[in-house]
């Protein structure tokens, strides 16, 4: 039931040590519909596939992880094809599920019943991304969800509330509003701070800062923006990834901010077509992936710089971005993956749905040789600096 692939030796590609023996593990299942979101049930091995049916009805079917089989446990059906959704306002013990449709509504919906207890028309149009803060003890302060449509505004809801506490709208002067592809929240670090970030098709990327409520910095990638991502929500804002058309992914610095030059960063052509998204590891929020249009899942590791900061000729701080480094690849589908989800609780466990019309759940290992190495050291008391990389110390 599984197939496992390794890798050619490393005489023959250019991988660290620690890729060369990463192998990936499949669980395949094909849809009779058309899958646009997965993502794992909190403190579970059970997840939730979201997507639209031929009749152009939303689906929403849960699976059970069974060793080396999937079960079907439940199915439902709404009125319009669900195109995003979030566990991130969710408290941990329960499975309160955001999702955005094709008509513009955002619902919540308790799995159990199978019925949304939250419904608000949050678009005039499709509801492109979606994402969640404040619930799974991941960040502080209130549970709030972000959603980005097709109709070029950037909202935030509280799910106490019947309105959008935050509307960022596109100015009535624009002849072309730009779609909203990508949404994410971060730097949720303590009660006050909280910013998110958008992509736009247009490649704007925007980040607006929620306890100022203003625009705290933007830039354009001359790509539309498919996907974007802070590499942890609940840290002082570290890195962010984004992804465009024409295979492109850029990473950036957010812990230096220069005056003239904003926010060091680095391009690279990942895929020869285009990326639909980004998830870092949970465990390890140096090591990440990409969706590729072209069906195949490439595992990124950043390396930060010996130095992070530098001075110009004025004396001004300057941040240094590391470098990226290729672990592995893998073909999973002849279609773009539409969604990848991490596990919280396995290490490399993660679930995606692709636009062929098949789920794979699939397990990436030996990314314990990665963890030797990583920034979340910097977080914990117990840590050594190793040149702008820490490593815990054992007790």
């Amino acid at each position: 039931f599984f197939l496992m692939i390794r890798r050619p030796p490393r005489s023959t590609q250019s991988r660290s040590s620690a890729a060369s023996d990463v192998y990936k593990r499949q669980l395949n299942k094909s849809l009779a519909f058309t899958p646009f979101e997965t993502k794992w049930i909190p403190n579970s091995a059970k997840f939730v596939l979201l997507g639209q049916t031929p009749k152009a009805t939303g689906i929403a079917q849960v699976y059970q992880l069974n060793k080396t089989e999937l079960t079907l446990l439940s199915e439902f059906q709404r009125g319009k094809g669900f195109k995003c959704g979030t566990f991130g306002a969710s408290q941990v013990n329960k499975a309160e599920l955001a999702t955005g449709d094709h008509e513009g509504n955002l619902e919540i919906y308790d799995l159990e019943a199978g019925k949304p207890f939250y419904n608000i028309k949050a678009h005039d149009q499709l509801v492109n991304s979606i994402d969640g803060i404040g619930g799974l003890e991941i960040g502080y302060g209130a549970p709030e969800i972000v959603t980005g449509g097709r109709d070029g505004c950037v909202r935030v809801w509280d799910p106490r509330q019947n309105g959008a506490v935050v509307s960022l709208e596109p100015a009535e002067k624009d002849p072309v509003v730009p779609d909203c592809w990508a949404v994410a929240f971060g730097n949720s670090y303590n009660n006050e701070e909280r910013c998110i970030v958008a992509g736009f098709d247009n490649g704007d990327v925007k980040m607006f800062d929620l306890r100022m409520n203003q625009l705290r910095w933007d830039t354009n990638l001359k790509n539309g923006v498919c996907g974007i991502e802070f590499d942890r929500k609940d840290i002082m804002m570290n890195k962010l990834v984004a992804t465009t058309l024409e295979g492109k992914f850029h990473v950036w610095d957010l812990r230096t901010y220069h005056s003239e030059v904003g926010y060091s960063s680095l391009q690279e052509s990942g895929q020869k077509s285009t990326i639909w998204g980004v998830k870092h590891l949970p465990q390890n929020r140096d090591i990440f992936a990409t969706q590729g249009g072209n069906g195949v899942l490439n595992l990124y590791k950043y390396n930060y710089p010996p130095q992070r900061v530098l001075e110009d000729l004025e004396g001004r701080e300057r941040g240094v971005v590391g470098t990226v480094e290729l672990l592995n690849d893998k073909e999973l589908a002849t279609q773009p993956i539409a969604s990848l989800d991490w596990n919280r609780d396995k290490i490399g466990l993660g679930v995606v749905s692709c636009l062929d019309q098949t789920l794979k759940v699939f397990i990436v290992t030996k990314l314990n040789i990665c963890l030797l190495y990583t920034s979340d050291a910097a977080d914990d008391l117990l840590c050594v600096d190793l040149g702008g990389r820490r490593i815990i110390k054992k007790k």
